[in-house]
């Protein structure tokens, strides 16, 4: 499977289990909420700033978004 939809789905799951929709993480992340589903989706790759805000707002790792968390 190729990365960035790994990836997504990784910050997909991640994103749900802090209870939070598309649409507030895209606000915190000052992006539409469609701009954000593409990371989901796998469409767009994350950039090194946009992973570490993402991993802060989600309480998730880098390893855990590339899943490789164990």
């Amino acid at each position: 499977m190729e990365l960035a939809k790994i990836i997504g789905e990784n910050l997909k799951a991640a994103r749900r289990a802090k209870g939070l929709t598309q649409r507030e993480v895209a606000a915190q992340m000052l992006m539409t909420q469609q701009q954000y589903s593409r990371f989901e989706n796998g469409v767009y790759e994350l950039n090194y700033g946009q992973m570490k805000r993402l991993c802060e707002l989600l309480d998730t790792t880098p390893d855990e978004l590339y899943g490789m968390d164990g």
